[in-house]
């Protein structure tokens, strides 16, 4: 029986259970030492260290800079590799086709510069996003999106024309000024369609919008002047739908093929001798993009930012080991989501990445 000065023995094994030796690969946890000081890149490298979301944004970063160093000649030839690919040049300049996909909101918001960034320097191979991320692109190109607040009452947003994403408003002239522009297009794309029997699919609906706007602050003029796909299968949910609508009545007859370019899309997958995702936020662009890489049975590199939750059973809330379940991401390859907002962590993810040069892409 313990006495008063002694400690029970029961009370003292499970409060002092002795550990398991740490493997000698564990790493510890350590914050950044503001006492010295540190670049922008050597801050992002120690994130790797301080738990969390931090340490996935680290991991993100290793993967993406892991997208862009591959090239097909660190593998080695195969028996059966076709003559194409046999040419040690042509093996060293094959690299990882990275698919980005994008919600509307960000295009509305900041990331909008980062993702021409992006475009501009031919980081990416393909896009997918819905209408809203590609007619707000334009929509900016006529008019300003102004900070605001998340709190402004509706209807007296409403009554004022005014048009709240989040904390950002939109004025509605903008969209009327985004019709003026649209409609004398849409009649010029029709009158081609009747007359060379062209029927038109999203990416290229969206590639002669990019040629028509012809301005260097357009994503999307960048994705046509360098050949990078747009792909939008929801192309007409949003102001976009709204000016095909009224255009169907004024001159109806234009043709959209959904079909062409999900075959389009899906080759490109296809034929990536590898592929990596980088997907920000959820919905049709994220499941477009993973289902894209079903039918190569799985992307080699994924990075999701999202602050989706998967105990609801949405696709966009999945983690990436569900993907792995459908065959979208590869058994063992390497994949990450950062619960985060993207606007707070995209930014950083480019610097430590894309923003390097090639040789530091470690």
């Amino acid at each position: 029986m313990p006495t008063e000065n002694t400690v029970p023995l029961d009370a003292s094994a499970a409060v002092l259970k002795p550990s398991e030796p740490m493997p000698d690969f564990a790493v510890s946890v350590e914050g950044p030492n503001f006492e010295k000081d540190m670049s922008l890149r050597e801050l992002l490298e120690s994130y790797k260290r301080i738990g969390f979301q931090a340490n996935t944004l680290g991991k993100a970063i290793d993967i993406v800079n892991r997208m862009r160093k591959w090239r097909l000649s660190d593998e080695p030839v195969a028996a059966d590799e076709s003559e194409e690919y046999l040419s040690p040049e042509v093996r060293a300049n094959t690299k990882c086709n990275i698919f980005l996909g994008y919600t509307s909101n960000l295009i509305s918001s900041g990331l909008r510069e980062i993702i021409l960034y992006l475009v501009k320097h031919r980081h990416v191979s393909a896009i997918v996003t819905t209408a809203g991320g590609i007619e707000e692109d334009f929509i900016k190109c006529l008019g300003k999106t102004y900070l605001a607040d998340f709190n402004l009452d509706g209807a007296d947003l409403r009554r004022r024309g005014m048009n709240r994403i989040g904390n950002l408003i939109v004025p509605n002239d903008n969209y009327c000024k985004f019709e003026d522009w649209l409609t004398p297009i849409l009649d010029t794309m029709l009158a081609e369609q009747k007359e060379t029997g062209h029927v038109w699919t999203p990416s290229s609906f969206i590639r002669r919008l990019g040629k028509e706007i012809n301005n260097e602050e357009s994503v999307y003029y960048w994705a046509y002047k360098n050949d990078i796909p747009v792909f939008c299968p929801a192309l007409t949910d949003g102001s976009l739908g709204d000016m095909i609508y009224f255009h169907s009545f004024k001159n109806p007859g234009l043709i959209v093929d959904i079909v062409q370019d999900i075959r389009n899309l899906n080759e490109l997958s296809r034929r990536s001798r590898k592929a990596g995702m980088i997907i920000l936020g959820g919905g049709v662009c994220k499941h477009q993009i993973a289902n894209a890489m079903l039918i190569r049975n799985g992307a080699d590199y994924s990075v999701y930012i999202n602050t989706g939750q998967e105990f609801d059973g949405s696709d966009s809330g999945a983690r990436p080991d569900e993907a792995v379940s459908w065959g979208k991401i590869r058994a063992g390859s390497e994949s990450v989501k950062v619960f985060a907002d993207a606007t707070l962590v995209f930014p950083l993810l480019v610097a430590a990445t894309f923003v390097q040069p090639d040789h530091q892409a470690q």
